[in-house]
């Protein structure tokens, strides 16, 4: 196998491996800039992953086929958003400790998930899940097509997510309403901003993203359902929102580079060299940890209240 072969492989898989990353990372991003931290995204897409695929197992072969996967996106993004709205009122309503919760929520989303998995199916059991959808004229362009124009549907949206993402938190009222809750919650209450309602609706808005990023790897990539299917992405989506300075484009950046690392020791472990498989396994990870270890803190300007409860009534 030549060099361009490799790197040709390597850029195949690990472009798609990234949309569940960017996904989860993209609505953890509105989560902490309205000043509330996540760490429940994992369990959000265990739900997502495990939603999405049991709506597409029971209605294959029905009359609901073409539109089973459709209907798993639908429900884990519903989920998703649910929970967003049990973890705004643990943290936004009753002050509980936001990385307490979000361990809480961590907890209960994979664990309802591994156990209703087991419930109702019971086994390894592979669902239709979605096809690949090349674009014509543009899959056929040498090397750059058959990588990026011959994905998933749900693959394109996320892409396309990304410069929506900073149109809405940049360019839109309700964008301007969730940086203010997240960096000045109490200049913006005197401004007559809902805190507690924004806070609540980014909430909602990141879980929804998050279902949808657990229904990708379940449908979208692994067509299949098992308890480590997440196998720690909602971890990681958080600390990407920090290496992309809670800007969508370089969080984007940030889902492409773990993922590209995450393919290399694929094909590291798949073309058989001489390289301890456990060290490579290790390699994305530790490429996450040693690039924030190195990023300017002076360089990233995070929201100001971020983990932080606001609390009208009390003094300053």
């Amino acid at each position: 196998m030549t060099l361009f072969n490799i790197v040709l492989n390597i850029l195949s898989i690990g472009i798609p491996f990234s949309v569940s990353l960017l996904l989860a990372s993209l609505g953890e991003m509105f989560n902490q800039r309205a000043g509330i931290f996540n760490l429940g995204c994992e369990g959000i897409m265990s739900m997502g992953a495990f939603l999405g695929f049991i709506c597409a197992y029971y209605l294959q072969n029905t009359a609901m086929t073409p539109y089973a996967n459709l209907m798993g996106i639908i429900v884990a993004g519903v989920a998703g958003a649910l929970f967003g709205l049990l973890f705004a009122l643990a943290t936004v309503t009753f002050h509980a400790p936001q990385g307490i919760a979000g361990i809480g929520l961590q907890m209960l989303g994979t664990g309802t998930a591994g156990t209703l998995f087991r419930h109702f199916v019971g086994g390894v059991a592979g669902a239709p899940g979605l096809p690949n959808c090349p674009i014509p004229f543009l899959s056929k362009i040498p090397f750059i097509g058959p990588v990026f124009f011959n994905m998933n549907i749900l693959a394109y949206i996320a892409f396309l997510f990304v410069p929506l993402s900073h149109y809405i938190l940049f360019k839109t009222p309700w964008g301007l309403k969730v940086r203010a809750v997240g960096t000045s919650p109490r200049p913006a209450d005197t401004m007559a901003i809902n805190v507690q309602r924004t806070r609540y609706q980014a909430l909602a808005v990141g879980g929804l993203f998050a279902g949808i990023a657990g229904a990708y790897l379940s449908l979208g990539q692994a067509k299949m359902f098992a308890d480590d299917i997440v196998a720690g992405r909602g971890f990681i989506a958080v600390a990407l929102v920090y290496f992309g300075g809670w800007d969508p484009y370089r969080i984007l950046g940030g889902s492409l580079l773990f993922s590209i690392a995450q393919s290399l020791q694929l094909s590291i472990q798949v073309l058989g060299i001489k390289f301890p498989y456990e060290f490579a396994v290790m390699f994305p990870y530790v490429l996450v940890i040693v690039v924030l270890a190195f990023t300017r803190s002076s360089a990233i300007k995070g929201p100001a209240e971020l983990g932080l409860p606001y609390d009208r009534e009390k003094r300053i």
